[in-house]
């Protein structure tokens, strides 16, 4: 089942709006694109003249991210984002990368995303939650950056509530202040997660079942990312996707088949009683 041939690395440019974007999540954001290629740019736009960009600095050499500088030329509009777009249509010509991570959670680079993905190419947003639903389903994935923060409370207590989200970072403008502990979702809040949770869970097996009842864990997530862009099992409480689906047994069978390499994960609908 295994296949000798790599698929060739996906080369990323990750384009950061430094007007939209939390400085101190500089180093979750390019470990989280490092998941699915190399990246090789690494750009920051904004206006370094100005106060603002001041909590960006001492993140610029520890990331190896290149600042780049746009004037505000205008009152009330947004330099950031036209220079963000045409040096995004350069690379895009330039043909030196397969995959772009635009990292803001303004809806302004909506038409970017669907350009970038017209010509082939693998769009990666991340923003925050807030983040305009025309946006995120532009891109071939979103992802939070209220996943990539890390919860606060004690480990004991993050054990036993099974689920930490770290909500108060979707309204950290900077890296100063410290970040409020991660509040436990009400019931009714859970339950409606939960609910929604099982139903994409329905709806990706139900794409990819194979003709013995059986799909692959790498199918469905897939399937998933198709579903909605911005899928992403830590939204739900589970650091990967294979606990997600454990957490759901009562609804799926599970079960691993080790080869050579990492075991492939199989799953299938369980018969109702």
């Amino acid at each position: 089942m295994n296949n000798s041939k790599e698929s060739p690395e996906i080369r990323f440019a990750v384009l950061i709006d430094g007007d939209n974007a939390q400085p101190s999540l500089v180093a979750d954001v390019l470990k989280e694109v490092a998941k699915y290629g190399k990246i090789t740019i690494r750009r920051v736009y904004g206006d370094w003249t100005s106060s603002q960009m001041e909590t960006w600095k001492k993140h610029l050499p520890q990331n190896a991210v290149q600042p780049i500088q746009q004037f505000r030329n205008t009152v009330g509009k947004n330099a950031t984002d036209s220079a963000m777009i045409i040096d995004a249509m350069d690379l895009l010509y330039g043909g030196n990368v397969e995959g772009f991570a635009i990292v803001s959670s303004d809806s302004d680079y909506t038409r970017l995303a669907i350009r970038l993905r017209e010509d082939g190419k693998f769009v990666i947003g991340i923003g925050k939650m807030q983040t305009p639903e025309p946006f995120v389903r532009a891109c071939d994935l979103f992802v939070y950056t209220e996943n990539l923060v890390k919860p606060q409370a004690p480990a004991s207590e993050a054990k036993a509530t099974g689920r930490k989200k770290g909500k108060a970072a979707g309204s950290k403008k900077t890296a100063a202040g410290a970040q409020p502990p991660a509040e436990e979702a009400p019931p009714a809040k859970k339950a409606d997660r939960t609910a929604e949770a099982r139903s994409l869970l329905s709806q990706a097996f139900d794409m990819v079942v194979q003709d013995d009842g059986w799909a692959t864990l790498s199918d469905l997530g897939k399937a998933l990312r198709r579903l909605d862009p911005a899928f992403d099992s830590r939204t739900y409480g589970y650091s990967q996707l294979s606990k997600m689906i454990e957490a759901h047994q009562d609804l799926y069978e599970i079960e691993r088949e080790a080869e050579k390499g990492p075991s492939q994960i199989y799953f299938r609908r369980r018969e109702p009683h």
